[in-house]
């Protein structure tokens, strides 16, 4: 017979997460502590470096755990600031040493705290996982991009790593696809010419999506409110460049994307073999404000 344990309650589940994460910050203080006092003491040039070395690395990993901890707000979290944070610590700790550059580009995107920190969760895991496995020494570059469109929120991670070394499913993207699965959502791999991509697609909840709503409605004002000024300098015939307004429906095409020619003032073309042009459209900048 088998027996069926129920799912411990909220409350007693965030008590035991704030207990792992209190654990885990005082186990990295104790390592540093030990290796610090190592270092001191240590005779030799080279000995002292090592020493200071694995100090600073263990510094960088406590800086990533700090920044992948769950908000303990009750609000929204704009998870475009959330994962720019979490990004730079593991440049910082990790991809720096690799020679791996990490970049993130996304638009405001705010969700639940506890969904917020589930997302996270799977791109640290996922630029783990290319770390470790995609690039075999060399440098490299891995890109993430954010955003909301068609009523789902999309995040595409995509290095120019080595296919063959990510042949087989390891336990990291399993663990990716359980994650995902807790949002309602679904992980699906792609290639396009040089780069590997890993598509997260989830849907909104109700809050999120009236949070998306109500940004949408402030940019089509804000839209609004610059247009006639721009108007009105274009008349007068003064140089200059001028912010580029993007409407919010813009992103809406995002399955019919393509990349527009420099020639016809569109954004700078790009080979069709980059999977990011096919996922998401050039007219739409995600850059957060």
């Amino acid at each position: 017979m088998t027996t069926v344990h129920p799912e411990p309650p909220a409350a007693e589940m965030g008590t035991l997460l704030r207990e792992l994460n209190h654990r885990i910050a005082n186990q990295f203080a104790s390592a540093i502590d030990l290796i610090s006092i190592e270092a001191v003491r240590a005779e030799g040039a080279e000995a002292k470096a090592a020493l200071s070395g694995a100090v600073e690395l263990l510094h960088g990993h406590a800086d990533v755990h700090r920044a992948l901890s769950m908000p303990r707000q009750r609000a929204l979290v704009d998870a475009a600031t959330y994962l720019r944070k979490l990004c730079g610590a593991f440049q910082g700790a990790v991809l720096d040493r690799l020679d791996i550059q990490l970049t993130l580009k996304g638009d405001r995107l705010p969700l639940q705290p506890e969904r917020c920190w589930r997302l996270g969760l799977i791109i640290h895991q996922l630029v783990t996982n290319a770390t470790s496995h995609a690039f075999d020494g060399r440098s490299g570059e891995i890109r993430i991009r954010l955003a909301h469109a068609d009523g789902l929120i999309r995040c595409v991670v995509s290095d120019n790593g080595s296919a063959a070394s990510r042949a087989t499913q390891g336990p990291g993207l399993r663990i990716v696809a359980d994650l995902a699965r807790t949002l309602d959502g679904r992980i699906e791999h792609a290639v396009g010419g040089r780069l590997r991509s890993v598509v997260l697609c989830f849907p909104p909840t109700e809050r999120e999506r009236h949070a998306h709503s109500a940004i949408d409605r402030r940019r089509v004002k804000l839209s609004c409110e610059k247009k006639p000024a721009q108007s009105g300098l274009a008349r007068k015939g003064r140089a200059g460049s001028f912010d580029r307004v993007i409407h919010p429906g813009a992103i809406a095409n995002v399955q019919a994307a393509i990349v527009p020619p420099a020639s016809q003032g569109g954004a700078p073309s790009r080979a069709p073999s980059d999977m990011l042009a096919q996922l998401f459209s050039p007219s739409y900048s995600t850059d957060a404000p």
